[in-house]
């Protein structure tokens, strides 16, 4: 039965659904949309680009549940080079990070968004949706983020541009933000347009919340599970018309 899941009126067995699955959960840093072609044997790059979408729409639950504890806040840019331009000023995408700090060496979870631009209180709004109130808000000091204390936060920071080393300032956001980049020009191939930046994004937090997993299989249980709930999302959809 394939009626309600991703898996609505496909014509393609559920074993093959499934090999795919298996393929971007066993590789520790995912698949781009052409090994997934091949290694399934897909006539067309859209067959593969389409199912790889599809599964990136059931990696997050919509009612997952808040960071907690201490959690690190900040925004990162992606995009190409903007010479001669830094952080707000260039023309790349405004990316919104939230990661959780596990002691003073260890990640937990982390979170994130696109921003429609660069530093303003969507960031602030950011933080309220996936950080739970009470929680210790760590960030680089911007105006607009002392807001936090009114929101149920205890706000820490650190005036972050007047610092030597601005990387120790937010250790995980920056170590996250690395991370990410290199997933991105190492697996995707900077394959990643505006418009689908969002499920990137999401396979990422996916993937980066269970990194500690000793068992890949957990991670494909997991897809599948999230996979029967989610919505087909048709071909015309995914790219929007």
């Amino acid at each position: 039965m394939t009626a309600g899941p991703i898996f609505h009126r496909s014509r393609t067995p559920l074993s093959t659904w499934f090999a795919a699955a298996w393929f971007v959960t066993s590789q520790k840093n995912g698949v781009s949309a052409r090994g997934l072609q091949q290694a399934l044997g897909f006539r067309s790059y859209e067959t593969a680009w389409a199912w790889l979408h599809k599964l990136r729409r059931a990696m997050v639950r919509p009612d997952r549940d808040r960071l907690h504890g201490v959690v690190e806040l900040d925004e990162t840019f992606l995009g190409g080079v903007s010479p001669g331009h830094f952080g707000a000023g260039t023309d790349k995408v405004p990316i919104q990070v939230a990661v959780e700090r596990v002691g003073a060496r260890r990640l937990g979870r982390v979170r994130f968004a696109v921003a429609s631009r660069p530093g303003t209180l969507e960031l602030v709004e950011f933080a309220c949706d996936t950080v739970e109130p009470g929680s210790v808000i760590r960030t680089d000091g911007a105006r607009m983020l002392r807001r936090l204390a009114d929101r149920g936060y205890t706000h820490e920071y650190s005036t972050v541009y007047n610092s030597p080393d601005k990387a120790e300032e937010l250790p995980g956001v920056h170590r996250v933000a690395s991370l990410l980049k290199r997933w991105i020009a190492g697996t995707l191939h900077y394959s990643v347009s505006d418009q689908h930046l969002a499920y990137y994004l999401d396979e990422y937090a996916f993937r980066c919340n269970r990194r500690a997993s000793s068992a890949r299989g957990m991670l494909f249980y997991r897809l599948l599970q999230q996979a029967v709930a989610t919505d087909p999302h048709p071909l015309h959809e995914l790219i929007g018309g």
